[in-house]
């Protein structure tokens, strides 16, 4: 329970900034104020990218949790559309079947 509220605490605002924003940036974007914004943005981008390599290199240590990895790459790339709580849902249920934590009668 805990951890689905810190996820909603962290996911939530993200959303509603970007569902908020999202129509109104076409008109900001050409904005010498709102350029560095943006630039910030993409370097953030990078550095999130070079932690998910950080972070996977010492998570993906057993065939079940690479599979699951693998799978939802997979599933990413080719659905551009799945919500990303479905897919955390779903990867979070297959690994704890994997590793048996998680018993469906």
């Amino acid at each position: 329970m805990g951890a689905g509220v810190a996820a909603l605490g962290v996911f939530a605002p993200v959303y509603l900034v970007t569902v908020l924003a999202a129509p109104h940036y076409r008109r900001v974007a050409d904005s010498p104020a709102i350029k560095p914004f943006v630039n910030a943005v993409t370097a953030a981008t990078g550095a999130i990218a070079g932690a998910v390599l950080v972070l996977g290199r010492r998570a993906l240590v057993d065939l079940p949790t690479v599979l699951v990895c693998a799978v939802t790459l997979v599933l990413v790339l080719r659905f551009k559309r799945i919500p990303e709580p479905l897919l955390i849902a779903g990867s979070g249920i297959v690994g704890l079947r994997a590793k048996g934590a998680l018993i469906v009668h």
